[in-house]
């Protein structure tokens, strides 16, 4: 009720042109510009590290049990970040390829 007694007393077009209106605008734009920053900054971040998991845990893999099959690689390309730790953990205790399999199955 008092917005829509605002709204008859100011004209919309007069208020965008005040001095106020712009700096509250101009603020607004820069939080969301900083707050948008700030989360693909992170998002990239975390793919960043995440593509560095992958690449080192089939390497790794490769080294122990050659070229993975096309289908084994997707799996581990859909894993996230925390399931690509513990598998950077449990792949020690495996012993041949159908270890990596069933780990992946199981997730």
């Amino acid at each position: 009720m008092a917005q829509d007694l605002i709204v008859n007393f100011f004209l919309e077009g007069i208020m965008q042109e005040s001095v106020i209106y712009q700096d509250i605008l101009q603020k607004g734009l820069a939080k969301g510009l900083q707050q948008g920053l700030q989360q693909g900054l992170q998002q990239g971040l975390n793919q960043g590290k995440k593509q560095e998991a992958i690449a080192m845990i089939q390497g790794m893999l490769n080294r122990r049990f050659g070229s993975l099959k096309l289908d084994v690689q997707n799996r581990l390309e859909s894993l996230t970040l925390t399931q690509l730790e513990e598998l950077s953990l449990a792949l020690l205790d495996f012993t041949e390829v159908t270890d990596l399999v069933t780990w992946l199955e199981s997730r």
